[in-house]
């Protein structure tokens, strides 16, 4: 590394091409490219509809949003975090103080693009240290037109959203914003009609093999309602020998029976599960149909309003990888990964339809459902995990001896 040059209040700190500008303290001013600036750090605004004001430094894109501010708990995964559709409509918290160290890998997407409204740290890292790095964290939101704020005590706000549970916020970086006006603006947003917007738009085909997954030969063909559709889910099917085909969220009940798959997967996906009133009602064939079918998260309080049960909305949800939940069955506790704001209502589920076959350690949800009359079980957390533990990736496993015994 070379020599530190000061020049008047700053200094220079070369790595390689790139330089970062930081001032005496250490905050970083200026961004550069070979001595050039290219971009000056401007001070942002994050503002809860409760009136709470945070101060910090804008990150990515330059623009304003009104989102749900939510947090996650996760140490890594940030890119797993970031290309997850189920965070459709929401500006993500990360916990975990320094977020961006070793950079992003597109190889480990788990969507086409990012889906947050807005990003939320306590430290972004400017420089990265992976040699599977491809692009900083920075430059991938900028990429991805996501505004984010950096330099705010995220910890302090996560225990606002714990204490007052979720609400709505916006990043700004207008320092002269009238705090009365923008609260009512807060307060108006709301999470709507966010399957339709991160679903596919055609039907798409993939086969053992793709995704990076080892060749190997089909054993059974899937159909997959994409709901928001993580890139995992498909992987931990094609190395289990399945041929999959991805319909959009809207497509017909009719259609996925008459591929006569050997088994359905409703997938994961962002917003209010009774708001997916169409979706909902066929869902309801495909339960009738005695397909056996596997859902997560979304997919699975979908398949629980189809049977006659409710869901609710949690005071903040549970996000990140290391939520404990206990399979009723076996006994075992898995650490598992979750992103969910909702959750069904056990009271409502009818004992003779299913029975409650996961619930969260911490604080007793229902995290899981097996149906009785159907070969059907559903699970709230993601057994995919991408990022997070493999624990519970054997429910896959589960999956697919419902679909030989089904045969």
């Amino acid at each position: 590394m070379g020599a530190i040059k000061r020049k008047k209040d700053y200094f220079f700190l070369p790595f390689s091409m790139k330089l970062l500008i930081y001032d005496a303290s250490g905050c970083s001013l200026v961004r550069a490219t070979a001595g050039k600036e290219y971009g000056v750090i401007m001070k942002a605004f994050l503002i809860l509809e409760d009136g709470t004001v945070f101060t910090g430094t804008s990150i990515g894109a330059k623009k304003e949003v009104i989102s749900e501010i939510v947090f996650n708990t996760s140490m890594t995964g940030y890119l797993e975090v970031l290309t997850d559709p189920s965070y459709a409509g929401q500006a993500v918290t990360m916990t975990y103080p320094m977020i961006g160290n070793y950079g992003v890998c597109y190889k480990d997407m788990e969507s086409l693009k990012a889906w947050p409204d807005g990003y939320i740290v306590r430290e972004i890292s400017r420089l990265a240290s992976n040699f599977r790095n491809e692009a900083g964290l920075e430059e991938f939101l900028i990429q991805n037109d996501i505004p984010g704020i950096a330099g705010i005590d995220t910890r302090a706000l996560t225990k606002i959203l714990r204490e007052k549970g979720t609400m709505n916020g916006m990043i700004t970086t207008n320092e002269n914003f009238d705090l009365e006006v923008v609260k009512a603006e807060i307060k108006k947003y709301a999470v709507t009609k966010v399957v339709e917007k991160v679903t596919c738009d055609k039907v798409m085909e993939y086969k053992p093999g793709d995704l990076g997954t080892e060749v190997v030969e089909v054993k059974k063909n899937v159909a997959v309602l994409d709901f928001g559709c993580k890139n995992n889910i498909i992987r931990c099917l094609l190395n289990r020998g399945c041929a999959v085909k991805v319909f959009p969220a809207l497509t017909k009940a009719e259609d996925i029976i008459a591929m006569n798959p050997d088994g359905i997967m409703l997938t994961n996906g962002p917003g209010d599960p009774a708001e997916c009133v169409t979706i909902i009602e066929e869902i309801k064939k495909l339960y009738a149909s005695g397909i056996p079918i596997f859902a997560i998260c979304l997919g699975h309080q979908l398949m629980a309003l189809a049977n006659g049960a409710k869901t609710y909305k949690m005071k903040y949800g549970h996000r990140g990888v290391n939520h404990p939940v206990k399979d009723l069955k076996s006994g075992r506790v898995y650490i598992s990964s979750q992103n969910h704001g909702y959750v069904v209502d056990d009271t409502t589920v009818d004992p003779e339809i299913a029975e409650v076959g996961f619930i969260n350690v911490n604080d007793k949800t229902v995290e899981g459902l097996r149906y009785k009359k159907q070969n059907v079980f559903t699970v709230q957390f993601h057994p995919e995990a991408c990022g997070g533990p493999k624990d519970s990736e054997l429910l896959f496993e589960e999956f697919m001896s419902m679909m030989e015994v089904s045969k």
